[in-house]
């Protein structure tokens, strides 16, 4: 009998432990996901302004036509199914036919191809819709992205942080698209969540849209963006329990933090496809840094061990190239810059630059990108300190925000710069726009550089056009091999992006664009 009872008592504990995991693992409908952003966005249209801060909200306001997992494949989202022609110059989106807009008006091909168009017109990213000429719409849930030769990014350029959905019937009233009143106030979209507030600086208010083409999401009733440039207060707010999620940290006393708690959960996916870079860009029209000798010798006498370890607390990996590792298109064949004093010395004497009696040889300005002491400021002034060892007087000049420093790289008056760059998933999209030389031009993150190398721009031409993936990696991994030669960057880290979530959030979008996708299958439990 006793056997007997404790092998009842086995089951019974067996089937509440499965019946309590299922019933954790069963989305729970309801609540609010606060959200801490340290990013202040100008509005929530992702079709005319890239980055992070107004991709998180816009894709819970707009749908794209795809979407991304964690493997870099496409999944259908507003596109049911769509096919690429033989000859790669056209591709056909076949729409849901259930899916409307916040207003309630039907979503249809010619919002579609309105705002494919309009994305390809205003949005800062030139290359990404470069080749599409039209979009046919034969019918109401049929576009057909007409392209002058095949876009192997194509798909990619559809994705939810770079291709909201716009209502075509709001936007198209003859307004400039990149200052249309509707994309700070009643915003109107057909993603999981409604505008319900925008306090510029200060907090984004989404609501569920009860009407959203996927049944039974969103979860969630609500997303709230709180926004404070203090990433301290946002992490205390988190540890407190009045937010629940923090996005995009990279500071390594907030990770160190984050990863001593138990009741945080910190997370490094989902920036795949985001491809963060930080580098040292120098300015390649200017004396003496024309001199690739005198860039080289910069990048040995720069210690990226002290830089990942020291001033960002092992939580960075070092770069050693224009394509981020975690991309398809990484190749580890580059030229590399280990820490060589002695190397760099004999390049700059080899370059003509003798010491003075002060011991220095030449003097160089460093600016640094407001935001991050640590991918700027600290990095700047390390700098100061390290290329004086071998004969390099650095100044350091700050400039006191972000629009003065980018009007500063984008007119080209400096001589080198920290930055922050993204790949943003596919070459075509965030790399190509640094190193062709078509691309000098005086908009910040351009080819800011003047850099200009006719081989590697028929390389990226080239690659631009391939859609066999083999021969694109091969034309990538050539590019990365010159481009590393000639070093018109230093690149230095991979950005330790990372997610610090309560344990309560569960259902966080894990592909390759995190949270900059959109948040319907997140619940709390």
């Amino acid at each position: 009998m006793r056997s007997a009872r404790q092998g009842l008592a086995t089951i019974l504990m067996v089937l509440a432990t499965a019946a309590g995991a299922a019933a954790a693992q069963t989305p729970k409908p309801g609540g609010t996901l606060v959200v801490g952003s340290t990013q202040v966005p100008r509005h929530l249209n992702g079709a005319v302004q890239s980055g992070t801060a107004t991709a998180l909200p816009s894709a819970q306001l707009f749908a794209s036509p795809l979407r991304y997992d964690a493997d870099w494949k496409p999944q259908p989202y507003l596109a049911e199914s769509w096919e690429l022609a033989p000859d790669g110059k056209s591709l056909t989106l076949h729409l849901r036919k259930d899916a409307v807009f916040h207003d309630g008006k039907p979503v249809t091909s010619a919002d579609v191809a309105f705002s494919v168009m309009a994305v390809k017109k205003n949005h800062p990213f030139q290359t990404m819709l470069a080749p599409v000429q039209a979009v046919d719409t034969p019918d109401a849930y049929t576009a057909v992205l007409r392209m002058s030769q095949p876009h192997p990014a194509i798909l990619l350029a559809l994705s939810p942080a770079l291709m909201p959905v716009l209502p075509k019937h709001i936007y198209d009233d003859g307004q400039d698209l990149k200052t249309h009143p509707r994309n700070s106030a009643d915003v109107v979209g057909s993603g999981p969540f409604k505008f319900k507030e925008f306090k510029p600086g200060q907090e984004i208010v989404l609501e569920r849209f009860d009407k959203f083409f996927l049944p039974g999401k969103p979860y969630l009733d609500r997303v709230v963006v709180k926004i404070n440039p203090d990433a301290t207060n946002l992490l205390i707010g988190l540890e407190r329990g009045d937010i629940a999620a923090l996005p995009f940290m990279t500071e390594p006393t907030i990770l160190r933090r984050a990863k001593d708690n138990p009741a945080i959960v910190m997370t490094s996916r989902g920036y795949e496809g985001i491809g963060a870079l930080s580098w040292l860009a120098f300015n390649t029209a200017r004396k003496p840094l024309n001199d690739v000798r005198v860039r080289q010798a910069i990048a040995h006498a720069t210690d990226k061990g002290f830089i990942t370890k020291a001033l960002n607390a092992g939580f960075a990996k070092p770069a050693d190239g224009p394509i981020v590792g975690t991309s398809p298109f990484a190749t580890p064949d580059v030229t590399r810059y280990p820490l060589d004093l002695k190397k760099s010395e004999q390049l700059l004497e080899e370059a003509g630059f003798k010491k003075d009696a002060k011991g220095e040889r030449l003097t160089l300005t460093v600016d640094y990108m407001p935001g991050s002491d640590v991918q700027g400021k600290n990095v700047a002034e390390y700098l100061r300190s390290q290329l004086k060892k071998v004969g390099i007087a650095v100044q350091v000049r700050a400039s006191p925000d972000f629009p003065t420093w980018a009007k500063r790289i984008a007119s080209h008056d400096f001589d080198m710069t920290t930055d922050i760059v993204f790949n943003w998933g596919d070459p075509v999209i965030g790399v190509h726009r640094t190193y062709l030389s078509s691309n000098i031009r005086d908009i910040i993150w351009t080819n800011t550089q003047s850099y200009a190398n006719p081989k590697v721009d028929a390389l990226l031409e080239q690659a631009g056009t391939e859609t066999d993936v083999e021969k694109r990696r091969a034309l990538y991994a050539e590019f990365q091999r010159l481009v590393t030669e000639d070093v018109p960057i230093d690149f230095l880290t991979v950005i330790p992006y990372h997610t610090l979530m309560s344990k309560k959030v569960h259902g966080m979008p894990e592909g390759i664009w995190g949270m900059l996708s959109p948040l319907d299958d997140v619940y709390l439990q």
